[in-house]
């Protein structure tokens, strides 16, 4: 009794992938990470934004607090009346502003290189004018006259 069923020697049983399967494989894969890989940096540097803004927003409250207990907004250039804060991303300077007075004040956040924020430059002022200084070049030029913080990429605020 012969079987119907039975194999003959010239079909060939196919386990696995071809070669030509594991190319295009690789292929979608490598486009699929040529795309995901820059945006997942855009996001993460775009997260790491809110924590100088907020800070500079933080901080220009509370030095309008000491000012209305002091009359001023600290005791010399280089230290204004409450203390900067302590981030990872960004380090934080307060000196006195444009007049050179105690009345006056601009509080700089400077992003760190070592976090992957090294040319991104915030400031606040006592009149709550914000504006940003500097920009990674793939980011745009900062804005000139329009006084606010850019938070994404194109210069957009």
């Amino acid at each position: 009794m012969t079987h119907i069923f039975s194999s003959s020697p010239n079909q060939r049983k196919s386990a696995g992938f071809t070669l030509i399967e594991l190319m295009i494989t690789v292929a979608v894969i490598g486009i699929l990470a040529a795309v995901a890989i820059p945006a997942y940096s855009d996001y993460v540097t775009r997260g790491k934004i809110p924590e100088a803004t907020s800070a500079l927003a933080s901080m220009r409250i509370r030095l309008e607090q000491y000012y209305q207990d002091n009359r001023n907004y600290g005791s010399d250039d280089a230290n204004c009346g409450v203390p900067n804060p302590a981030a990872a991303n960004f380090s934080y300077t307060c000196n006195w502003g444009a007049g050179g007075t105690s009345q006056s004040y601009t509080i700089t956040a400077t992003g760190q290189a070592g976090r992957g924020m090294s040319d991104f430059i915030y400031t606040i002022d006592q009149a709550g004018n914000r504006s940003t200084t500097k920009l990674p070049p793939a980011w745009g030029t900062a804005p000139p006259a329009i006084a606010c913080w850019v938070v994404k990429k194109g210069g957009g605020c």
